[in-house]
């Protein structure tokens, strides 16, 4: 039996929140970023000055861009970005 491998399009293509710049209001960006990923306060801060860093990884598409709109209220610079679609193995 062959090896077959199918891809399934649907319509929730998983994304990606970036963050670019924190800003100068840095401690309104940290407590942005706890909230969104859980994270302590001293992690979020490390995470937020890094940058970029990618916050959320392969979210629904309303969930980033909602993460994008706090950050950038905060004073933050940040964007979705898509997920490249996964390489198939060629027969």
């Amino acid at each position: 039996m062959a090896d077959e491998y199918f891809l399934l399009v649907c319509d929730d293509v998983p994304h990606d929140v970036v963050l670019s710049d924190p800003g100068v209001r840095v401690m309104d960006v940290v407590k942005v970023v706890r909230r969104l990923t859980g994270l302590s306060l001293w992690r979020s801060k490390v995470l937020a000055t890094q940058v970029p860093a990618v916050l959320l990884a392969g979210v629904p598409e309303e969930e980033a861009a909602a993460a994008v709109s706090a950050l950038r209220d905060a004073g933050a610079r940040a964007e979705t970005r898509e997920r490249p679609e996964p390489e198939l193995p060629e027969h």
